[in-house]
């Protein structure tokens, strides 16, 4: 397919993620980024793919201002996140809008029970009582693991664990939902129980992913990053049709899997920001 770089399936709504031209330098002079564009929209759950050095961790850094101008460092471009320029005065605003759920669940689960794991970001943030009790429920609900509150986590099976992990996220009710490697480590029953919590979910979700198969079911669109550039957008199905392009990028469909076979995902919209 012909690459279309920033473009992206139309929708009536603002896009809850946009960046700009967005570029990036380490200290030692090595570019990574070279004037990245996207646009993401209200409700679109896209799938990052590229090879490893690709860019795609960098990236996500920029996104909540790890690296890049705000953090102090070189670089260039512009990141909004539902209507909100990322900036120095709107840092911790925008890291509340972006929710980044880590390849590694132990990132994310220290405390002695699920419960209170998952409370712990609205609680820090002066949520308490029936309130904060309500938050905990209704993320632990949509993950599945509602009878899990009181559980260790270390008690929870690797998918469990992934979900609880989502949870911790999705109760701070982030704009954007970034994932990264979302299926590593799991079994075929705990990425299908994942796949089908993140399919039903109404956040936008910017999927960081190797798993083409995974990027097939679960997102109807897909960027392609290699060498700090966006080499090809559009829909995942398409895109993972294309042998040439992804033989050029270093990217392996699992054996015997035809991408046009597979039913494409829904396209789910909500109502973004206003611009």
């Amino acid at each position: 397919m012909s690459p279309a770089p920033g473009s992206g399936p139309a929708g009536p709504s603002a896009p809850s993620l946009r960046v700009e031209q967005l570029a990036f330098a380490y200290p030692d002079g090595r570019q990574v980024l070279f004037g990245v564009d996207l646009e993401v929209d209200g409700g679109e759950r896209v799938a990052l793919l590229g090879p490893n050095g690709a860019g795609k961790t960098t990236f996500v850094l920029h996104l909540v201002g790890v690296l890049g101008a705000v953090a102090g460092g070189a670089g260039a471009g512009r990141v909004v996140v539902g209507g909100v320029e990322l900036s120095r005065r709107t840092l911790a605003e925008v890291r509340r809008r972006v929710g980044v759920v880590f390849q590694d669940p132990d990132d994310q689960l220290f405390m002695p029970t699920v419960g209170d794991d998952v409370a712990f970001g609205p609680a820090n943030h002066g949520l308490s009582g029936p309130v904060l009790g309500e938050r905990v429920d209704h993320a632990l609900r949509l993950v599945g693991l509602h009878d899990a509150a009181d559980r260790a986590p270390h008690h929870l099976s690797q998918g469990q664990r992934r979900r609880a992990a989502l949870a911790t996220v999705l109760v701070m009710e982030p704009d954007v939902l970034v994932l990264d490697e979302p299926t590593a480590n799991l079994d075929p029953a705990g990425r299908r129980e994942l796949t089908e919590v993140l399919q039903e979910l109404p956040t936008t979700q910017l999927v960081v992913t190797h798993d083409l198969s995974f990027a097939l079911q679960l997102c109807p669109r897909a960027v392609l990053l290699d060498e700090g550039r966006v080499v090809a957008d559009g829909p995942t199905r398409e895109l993972l049709s294309d042998t040439a392009l992804l033989h050029a990028h270093r990217l392996e469909l699992p054996f015997g899997l035809d991408p046009l076979a597979v039913p494409p995902p829904a396209v789910r919209r909500v109502p973004g920001p206003p611009a």
